[in-house]
């Protein structure tokens, strides 16, 4: 078994984080939502991607980063986005996200707990973090993300 493991990274809200290769399924372009009425806020709604009606997740109201930049985004016309359809052993989302990055590959022994610096619902659910040369990589857990029921519970 390898010591190394591969990331798919992406940003939101100008912070760089990262998920597991081996969780991702696809990356594509966002896309028409159907609205769920009475959906808690960080659900977007539903797509269809081939035959298969995904659940879109708002990743940035559902770490709460920035709340109000959060919800000025999310008006805007102009705003590009991609969805990072993710796969855990029960089920299958799609995580809205800024953009994407590069896959990159890390070895284990480099891993670190989450900085002493983040605080709430973001330092929950992440795993851990590298160190790169200006800055971090932030690992997400996409079984604690797709587990939180609504912005109130973990």
């Amino acid at each position: 078994m390898s010591d190394k493991q591969q990331y798919c990274t992406f940003f939101l809200n100008q912070t760089y984080f990262g998920i597991a290769l081996q969780d991702v399924r696809e990356i594509i372009r966002d896309r028409a939502k159907t609205r769920i009425p009475l959906a808690p806020p960080d659900i977007c709604g539903l797509i269809n991607l081939r035959g298969q009606i995904v659940t879109v997740i708002d990743l940035q109201r559902r770490l709460e980063i920035d709340k109000a930049i959060a919800l000025t985004s999310l008006m805007s016309e102009d705003r590009v986005s991609y969805n990072i359809v993710v796969r855990t052993k029960d089920e299958i989302a799609s995580l809205l996200v800024d953009d994407v990055g590069d896959v990159l590959e890390f070895t284990k022994d480099s891993f670190e707990p989450p900085p002493a610096t983040l605080k709430g619902r973001v330092r929950e659910l992440l795993q851990g973090a590298y160190q790169l040369p200006d800055g971090f990589l932030l690992i997400l857990d996409i079984e604690k993300i797709l587990a939180v029921k609504s912005l109130g519970e973990v």
